[in-house]
């Protein structure tokens, strides 16, 4: 398999991403046929997938710009992907110019492109970095440059919990992230589950076993188990709710059924 340029030496291009599928979903350009044959496995048990996906970044988008008409002007955002149209720090520019953004990711070709298209934007970053270990986050170069912790911020945490088994405690590494924060910060989540999506759980456990097998499992929580992650936050409304339901831009009745599965949500603190 040739190497394109963009790709670093150090990945293995033989094996899926789950970011390079996430990218596919949406249309982008950068992703393998490995990744490409994964999600197309996928797809044959949830075909509405990409709207899943698209789903995402609208409620992301809508949520950034909730944070930043609320005065908010900095943007964590952990588990960013591989950068595409319409990412953080063009919604911030759009709706708060001078906003500072961060992006932290630890797929090196979400973090390889992420640098590429940061190169001539000014209060923008990005940092290779897990969301299992918040302090070394807090403590990289980028966030003590960009991120003022003693005020007020806006965790991005969309479309990556659900990467993270129970075993990993995904819940105290969120709650870390959340004490390091400034009183009137915001979490931005989305998480996928069960409930929501328009076909019998059977057929939707084949999508959820095609990351099991790519050695990425995809952790359905409940409703319950998605809200625990917002303790310390008091919800903004409407709640914990499907993506569309989310401050709609447009009738939620004019979405995809797809669009439904999963949930996302904002949380303040006090």
């Amino acid at each position: 398999m040739e190497r394109p340029a963009w790709a670093p030496r150090s990945i293995d291009i033989s094996v899926p991403s789950v970011s390079r599928m996430y990218d596919f979903y949406l249309g982008g350009s950068h992703n393998f046929e490995v990744d490409r044959e994964a999600a197309r496995k996928a797809m044959e048990f949830m075909p509405g997938l990409p709207k899943v996906m698209q789903a995402n970044r609208a409620f992301m988008r809508r949520a950034v710009r909730f944070a930043a008409g609320e005065g908010i002007d900095q943007f964590l955002d952990i588990g960013s992907g591989i950068p595409t149209f319409g990412n953080v720090h063009e919604v911030t520019q759009a709706a708060r110019p001078g906003a500072h953004v961060v992006y932290v990711d630890h797929d090196p070709v979400a973090v390889a492109h992420s640098q590429a298209v940061l190169k001539d934007v000014e209060n923008a970053d990005v940092v290779a970095a897990d969301l299992l270990k918040p302090q070394e986050i807090l403590a990289s170069a980028p966030v003590q440059q960009l991120i003022d912790l003693k005020r007020p911020v806006a965790l991005l945490l969309v479309a990556i919990l659900h990467f993270v088994e129970d075993a990993d405690d995904p819940y105290s590494a969120v709650a870390e992230l959340r004490d390091a924060l400034a009183p009137g910060s915001m979490l931005v989540l989305t998480h996928a589950a069960f409930e929501g999506i328009p076909l019998p759980q059977e057929r939707a456990e084949g999508a959820v076993g095609v990351y099991k097998n790519i050695r990425n499992p995809l952790i359905m929580r409940t409703r319950e188990e998605i809200a625990r992650f917002f303790e310390g936050y008091d919800m903004v409304e409407p709640g914990l709710v499907p993506m569309p339901d989310w401050r709609p831009d447009t009738a939620p009745e004019d979405e995809d059924p797809y669009s439904f599965s999963g949930f996302g949500g904002v949380g303040r603190t006090a």
